[in-house]
């Protein structure tokens, strides 16, 4: 069997990125990609403004410290002073309002004493000070953002404040995500003898979109191999990336790689050396992604997080360091793990010790098909094939939540 590392090589090896871009709001824009570069419009900040509430004066009027000045008006956000200022004058002046022309300085309203028409000032203030000048965050035509940024909520600030409206963004990859079995049901629905409330399409769907996919169809197929051609068949003709869940084993029910075939899909490879997880199907009809994860719920999610979602975060037009999520490093606390020739996903709970460093121990799950054990989790704790972790053990795992 390929190791995990090997099946993603391949995967991203055959992923290509979207070569579809649109335009989105800006309301819309956070978690998006950006398309292309961004460049200011403009100087930013684009006048010299007051970095805090005092008064705008001239430095030379300054000598031992102190000044007393006459107060011509004042400069707001929004309404600036524009009359001249001549020496032993100022204006008051307020957060983000802009300095006159006239002025070299701001001294801050902490150290004044307003009398009438008149105010004492004492500071010695040197020219720009408390002073933020013109484009000296971004120049005019300098760029902001490049192609293949993944867009966070300060950056949708950014943008607006350089007229980005709206914004040129990588089309999200369109998935479908199709579980099997006659045994599944609706979640509204009481299960009768044999059967169990479907939600493998509910928790890949929402880490589909928190990986920046669009789900544009999902739910269940009967273990029949003609009613699974026609839903493929259907299903390839509106998405970029298929996902079926359940069915990938040596059973006889188990009917997703043949009758993806049937339809087309090249089968890649089938088995890869994780735990748990290890049935996993990829194959590729023409440029289309299509994955068969294994129907157990931490199998599903295992299978998701490792093979699916670097092959989303590629399509989706982020930079090559961005494509697989690099693991962090804990300290493991708890008893011993069990020995596997595979890679296991342990789920796990982790706690921040005093040095700083995450702790981590396993929860307590029975299997790949407890889902209650894989909700108690934070994280997942990656043990390397024939290797055991003991109490105190570095150990590199994968977060949950």
């Amino acid at each position: 069997m390929r190791t995990p590392q090997e099946a993603v090589s391949i995967i991203l090896d055959r992923t290509r990125p979207s070569e579809s871009f649109e335009f989105c709001s800006l309301l819309d824009a956070a978690g998006r990609v950006l398309a292309r570069a961004v460049h200011s419009d403009l100087d930013l900040p684009p006048f010299q403004k007051s970095a805090m509430d005092g008064f705008a004066v001239h430095s030379a009027d300054f000598s031992e410290g102190k000044a007393r000045l006459r107060v011509l008006g004042e400069s707001r956000a929004g309404v600036p002073f524009t009359d001249a200022i001549p020496p032993g004058h100022c204006v008051a002046i307020y957060t983000g309002g802009q300095v006159p022309g006239d002025c070299d300085a701001v001294v801050m309203v902490e150290k004044s004493r307003q009398e009438g028409d008149f105010v004492e000032l004492e500071d010695s203030p040197g020219g720009g000070q408390h002073i933020c000048e013109r484009g000296e965050d971004l120049a005019e035509g300098q760029e902001v953002l490049c192609a293949g940024t993944r867009l966070q909520p300060a950056m949708v600030s950014l943008l607006a404040s350089v007229g980005c409206v709206p914004v040129p963004v990588v089309a999200r990859p369109r998935m479908a995500i199709l579980t099997t079995g006659d045994e599944l049901i609706d979640p509204s629905e009481f299960p009768g003898p044999g059967q169990i409330r479907e939600g493998n399409t509910l928790h890949l769907a929402a880490l589909a979109r928190a990986a920046g996919a669009d789900v544009v169809r999902s739910g269940v197929v009967r273990d029949d191999l003609e009613g699974l051609v026609a839903t493929f068949r259907s299903a390839l003709d509106e998405c970029d990336i298929l996902v079926t869940t359940g069915g990938v084993s040596m059973g006889k029910y188990d009917l997703v790689g043949e009758a993806l075939e049937a339809v087309g899909v090249e089968k890649v490879f089938h088995k890869v050396a994780i735990k748990p997880g290890k049935p996993v199907w990829f194959g590729m009809a023409g440029e289309k992604l299509v994955f068969g994860l294994p129907g157990n719920p931490v199998s599903c999610w295992v299978g998701h997080e490792v093979f699916v979602n670097p092959a989303i975060a590629k399509m989706s037009g982020l930079p090559e360091a961005q494509w697989i999520e690099p693991l962090r490093i804990g300290r493991w606390i708890g008893g011993p793990t069990r020995e596997n020739n595979r890679e296991q996903h342990l789920p796990a709970c982790a706690v921040q010790a005093a040095d700083g460093v995450d702790e981590l121990e396993l929860v307590r799950w029975k299997s790949s098909a407890d889902l209650v054990g894989l909700s108690r989790a934070q994280v997942l704790a990656v043990v390397p094939p024939d290797q055991v972790l003991r109490k105190g053990d570095r150990v590199h795992y994968r977060r949950i939540v």
